[in-house]
């Protein structure tokens, strides 16, 4: 079980290493053209972590769990799987804590990404045609070199970090009445949701997943951890087969409904956040809004919704 405690003691450690990122109110920039198939045009806000330093939401989890480590554990350096922003995340807390760190990625992951990782000059190894096979090596890796093996989303500590978004976001808009956040492994929402409902039970939570790789929402659908046979999207950071039994049952607790959006519908959420409001973002980071605009949340009215822009990148705009 992860506690409020918790969030708040992952707020502490981190918050010398993090961005407080802001809130943009951008309902005034929605139009019925571009949200067309929605019923009504809900007031948005939007949580900036595309702005967090690396770029993305992840350095938050990343942090929190570096920290926990006990100085000899942290001494042998830091690894793990990523699809590219948690590997970030690592780089920057193995930077910050002055230990080595070795990145494994998927063959599918974007080249920018790819291109990224390896300009900050660390050991980067692309195995596997996706997260879950990288994954797989991170942990042999781990094993073999003692190396602290750090998961993108299923362990607490990074899971409360995550959750911190969650802290912030009530404090600067107090009044929300519905998050809507991407899911990718369930990290994020994990935390997120589960540090909203400690905070305000009656919020409403829903996660957002690509049609083709709708991992949670089958994993919820049959209350265990299911293994997708292949996955098909371009959202390839929103893209594991697995999941873990952590997040499907902290998401199946406190999250209300999955829904599923295709690339084609990410596209367009992430060309309208670009050309409307100048904000650049990875395809991925575009799903909740993309949720939005075809009208997928499941309710005729969400009142004030907070969606978090989880990660900076171009590969969302065409």
């Amino acid at each position: 079980m992860i506690e409020l405690q918790d969030f708040r003691a992952a707020r502490r450690a981190i918050s010398d290493h993090m961005r407080l990122t802001p809130v943009y109110a951008a309902s005034n920039f929605a139009d019925n053209m571009a949200f067309g198939s929605a019923k009504r045009i809900p007031e948005l806000f939007l949580k900036l972590e595309n702005m967090q330093v690396t770029g993305s939401f992840k350095a938050r989890g990343a942090m929190n769990a570096a920290l926990a480590l006990d100085d000899a554990k942290r001494s042998m350096g830091l690894c793990t799987a990523s699809g590219g922003n948690h590997g970030m995340g690592v780089i920057h807390a193995a930077r910050t804590l002055g230990v080595p760190v070795k990145i494994f990625l998927p063959t599918n992951t974007p080249k920018p990404k790819i291109e990224k990782l390896r300009a900050q000059g660390v050991d980067v190894a692309l195995i596997g045609a996706v997260w879950d096979d990288a994954n797989r090596a991170a942990m042999d890796h781990a094993r073999e070199s003692g190396m602290a093996y750090i998961h993108p989303f299923a362990d607490p500590r990074v899971i409360a970090g995550q959750g911190t978004i969650a802290l912030e976001l009530l404090e600067q808009q107090p009044d929300l009445d519905t998050l809507v956040v991407a899911i990718g492994g369930g990290g994020l929402i994990s935390g997120v949701a589960t540090a909203a409902r400690l905070l305000r039970p009656s919020i409403r939570v829903i996660g957002v997943e690509p049609t083709g790789a709708a991992t949670l929402f089958e994993s919820l659908k049959a209350n265990e951890v299911v293994t997708l046979p292949s996955v098909n999207t371009a959202a390839t950071s929103l893209a594991p087969r697995q999941s873990s039994a952590l997040n499907v049952d902290l998401i199946g607790k406190n999250v209300d409904r999955i829904a599923l959006v295709s690339d084609e519908e990410m596209q367009k959420a992430a060309n309208w956040l670009w050309k409307d409001l100048g904000i650049a973002v990875e395809l991925s980071a575009a799903a909740g809004i993309a949720a939005i605009m075809t009208d997928r949340l499941g309710v005729n009215d969400p009142g004030r919704v907070g969606v978090i822009i989880c990660g900076t990148g171009t590969d969302g705009i065409k």
